[in-house]
């Protein structure tokens, strides 16, 4: 037989073939972390310019604050000034103070003169439209000393720094007026910032934008997100995506007047990101397409010959025993195929002895269920005949004896024809029974021997309650469950049975006080041959009593007491 190169190899290169192939989607999946990692670490930068932005600003705000408080404070100290201030008299006040501060103020800052109760004085520098100044009366607690922090008025921010003025008086110093120096924060601000850090900047106050570098409704939508403080935070917005970092904006009193948001766009990385993926997935496509091919033929290869087994499992699987698999090949298929059809061989020799066994094993357990059924009986024909034959009786108890073994037979035919009509596939038909009355004809028999026991067998079933069932196999049900109880407790006790009516069912209960049910039996109560503790005992009761009650539609399962043993059995009240 001619064999090709490919079917010599064994499955190791031929795995190794196949791992090829899985390497090379590997490769895109590498690709894809290399994009990811590239994502995280632009989003890092981008959180770290936004942090270098704010580090500008508060460098911008430090010397522009320093300078202010420079400046006021050495007004303040100046003889000039406070000789001026001393007169009380606006004019001479805005005179000495505007040529003051003609000479070292900028062109956008404001400078003023207010009374200790905020009145503006004198205004300067572009104030002229401010109205009193209730910031005056916020900074008092920190006067002598000056303070620093922002001010609103209308839409318009100020960084403002506020110096009181002092004159020695005949109870120590006095406050005359007060000088409040500041910077209107405006949109040329922002801009000079921006193009000096690359980030756009928002100024907002009382919830609203006072001040933004980009357009409203992007400035709208960046303002509405919740932000911590000090931490770098991503967000999204129609306009794109953008890192932001935002910072408080601290008035003269030390409250929170408004926040600085430092924005910073993700629009450039993006679309340099975008580039990198969009190579990466052309890389990622081409391996994935040659992987695939070299996975199709190899997998082709290697399952054709695995088909052909599954093949031949189903046909085994459908009791064909006779299917045999063809070798073609000298790898380890080849040889599974050689083992598989020595498989088929072994089941099919194995097939036979286990039927052969099956049905030794079907008379034996048929012999067993006989044997335990007919016991009972059996012990009670020879009990009442041996007292027959060797006493003498008086007629009242012959005539009991002889009631005791008519019964017995009886009972010895029902299960006799029980075993028939089971074995020809027949049912006795179903009757509406009293159950109280048929648990009571099944414990009848036991009552000899709960007295001997001193074992009390207790009834309390409701007179009006019935169900349709095989009345001779349900009375076998009763009288294995209180046998069972009876063998448990040689000392003495009692067997309780009570039902209860519920959702179209009777449940019946038997309990008794007994030692309860061994551990060793608990798991498998209802298996076949399942006993612990008996002398005389097959273990056939419980099951054969479970599959007649299932027979009926209903259930018979353990139910688990603090003490002794209970059962629970469920029959349907409808046909």
């Amino acid at each position: 037989m001619k064999h090709s190169w490919f079917s010599s190899l064994s499955l190791l290169p031929k795995a190794l073939i196949v791992t090829s192939a899985a390497i090379t989607v590997l490769l895109g999946l590498t690709g894809w972390l290399v994009l990811r990692y590239a994502v995280r670490t632009t989003s890092q930068g981008l959180e770290d310019e936004v942090r270098s932005s704010l580090h500008a600003y508060e460098s911008l705000w430090r010397s522009r604050a320093d300078m202010l408080a420079s400046v006021s404070l050495v007004i303040s100290n100046m003889s000039d000034v406070r000789a001026a201030f001393s007169t009380g008299d606006q004019a001479t006040i805005r005179d000495t103070a505007g040529e003051l501060w003609a000479k070292i103020s900028h062109d956008d800052a404001i400078f003023l003169v207010a009374d200790p109760q905020g009145a503006i004085v004198a205004s300067l520098a572009g104030a002229t439209r401010l109205p009193d100044l209730p910031i005056v009366r916020s900074a008092a607690p920190r006067f002598p000393g000056q303070a620093i922090g922002f001010m609103q008025n209308e839409s318009t921010l100020y960084q403002v720094v506020v110096t009181p003025v002092y004159v020695q008086g005949q109870h120590g110093p006095a406050l005359l007026n007060v000088l409040v120096a500041g910077y209107p924060v405006t949109a040329s601000l922002a801009s000079n910032l921006k193009q000096s850090t690359g980030s756009d900047f928002i100024y907002t106050a009382a919830g609203s934008a006072t001040v933004s570098t980009l357009d409203e409704r992007t400035t709208s939508t960046l303002i509405s997100a919740s932000l911590p403080t000090s931490a770098a935070h991503m967000e999204k917005s129609k306009a794109g995506e953008y890192a932001m970092l935002a910072t408080p904006l601290i008035s003269v009193d030390g409250k929170r007047l408004g926040e600085l948001r430092i924005v910073r766009s993700f629009e450039n990385a993006r679309r340099r990101l975008m580039d990198l993926q969009q190579n990466l997935i052309a890389i990622w496509l081409c391996a994935i397409a040659i992987g695939v091919f070299f996975t199709y033929w190899l997998t082709r290869r290697i399952v054709d010959p695995i088909v052909r087994l599954n093949v031949a499992a189903t046909a085994v699987a459908g009791h064909n025993y006779d299917f045999r698999v063809p070798v073609e090949r000298q790898d380890e298929l080849g040889r599974l195929a050689v083992t598989f059809n020595s498989m088929c061989a072994s089941i099919q020799n194995a097939r036979q002895e286990l039927i052969r066994q099956e049905r030794l094993g079907t008379i034996g357990q048929l012999s067993t269920s006989i044997v335990h059924d007919l016991r009972n009986p059996l012990a009670a024909v020879y009990g009442g005949s041996e007292m027959l034959v060797d006493g003498d009786l008086p007629p009242a108890q012959v005539k009991r004896l002889a009631n005791n073994i008519y019964k017995a037979s009886r009972r010895i035919q029902e299960l006799l024809q029980d075993l028939v009509n089971t074995s020809r596939g027949k049912a006795e038909a179903a009757e509406l029974c009293c159950l109280r009355d048929l648990i009571a004809a099944a414990c009848e028999p036991l009552q000899s021997i709960a007295e001997a026991q001193n074992v009390n067998i207790a009834i309390d079933v409701p007179e009006k309650l019935e169900a349709p069932v095989e009345r001779a196999r349900m009375e076998r049900v009763f009288f294995n469950l209180c046998t069972n109880s009876l063998e448990a407790m040689e000392d003495g006790g009692q067997i309780r049975i009570s039902a209860i009516q519920k959702n179209g069912c009777a449940e019946i209960f038997v309990n008794d006080n007994g030692p309860g049910i061994p551990s060793q039996v608990r798991n498998r109560l209802f298996e076949p041959f399942a006993t612990a503790g008996k002398k005389n005992g097959l273990g056939l009761g419980l099951a054969l009593s479970r599959q007649t009650v299932l027979a009926h539609g209903g259930e018979l399962w353990a139910e688990p007491v603090d003490r002794g043993a209970s059962f629970c059995l469920r029959l349907p009240l409808a046909r």
